[in-house]
């Protein structure tokens, strides 16, 4: 994949996925009535116009992925991966972040779980399927690790903060969640054999594909931003981040 450099921000290169799922995150007022509209938030809005951004900060160390938006209708970490992003962006970075806060601009425009009639976290390994071309970018770029943050409501699967993780065959998945668990506290989710409850999440075929992935969870309302996930959110991501010593 070539990246090309963002005019004003020296530190941020950035490409696309994808160029089918682009969309207006200011239409989704849901979200975009608590975004902070700094001038890189301005770009990365702008970005989602033409399809999937994704932007590296950093040329060393570790290559990490932060990933949001896997189902477009869980807005906290969307939030919270666009404050991450902003933050990241005037730091001397030991390692290399790749971020990709909207994964799909046109489920998140449309605050719907689905893109194409697919969830695309049962789909990464559905040839083509937009999960499945951030799996192939993530394999292209040689990422080291994955971190897919999402919400999820009471009353639905699994109902409670969380931290999903897989012993094989990618067993710092499970150091990874402890970390992250031990910090902020989200419970952890723990499988001996990735993709065995179920096939197409990014983490698991991360994790089938020797790319060791956690899937983080906040609670929240679908298609709201529930009170303090956001927050805690963003406090998941810098304890991902954090177990790469940031």
């Amino acid at each position: 994949m070539d990246f090309d450099s963002v005019d004003d921000f020296e530190n941020v290169e950035m490409t696309y996925v994808s160029f089918l799922s682009k969309g207006y995150i200011s239409r989704n007022k849901f979200l975009f009535d608590k975004i902070k509209l700094t001038n890189f938030s301005k770009f990365v809005l702008y970005s989602c116009v033409y399809g999937t951004p994704i932007f590296k900060i950093g040329n060393s160390g570790k290559k990490i992925l932060v990933l949001s938006g896997i189902h477009g209708n869980e807005l906290p970490p969307q939030l919270a991966n666009l404050t991450l992003l902003n933050e990241l962006v005037d730091r001397d970075l030991n390692n290399t972040v790749y971020v990709i806060p909207f994964a799909s601009p046109n489920s998140t425009m449309n605050n719907e779980r689905s893109f194409n009639s697919l969830d695309l976290n049962r789909a990464a390994h559905i040839a083509n399927s937009l999960s499945n071309q951030i799996i192939q970018a993530i394999e292209e770029l040689k990422i080291d690790c994955v971190g897919d943050f999402h919400s999820t409501a009471y009353n639905s699967n699994p109902g409670f903060e969380s931290v999903f993780s897989s012993k094989n065959p990618s067993p710092e998945s499970v150091l990874m969640a402890h970390h992250i668990s031990n910090e902020v506290g989200s419970e952890i989710i723990r499988y001996d054999v990735a993709g065995s409850q179920y096939k197409g999440a990014v983490e698991d075929v991360c994790n089938l594909r020797g790319i060791p992935a956690v899937t983080c969870e906040v609670l929240s309302p679908f298609a709201s931003i529930g009170k303090g996930s956001f927050e805690k959110s963003l406090q998941q991501m810098k304890s991902f981040l954090g177990y790469f010593g940031f």
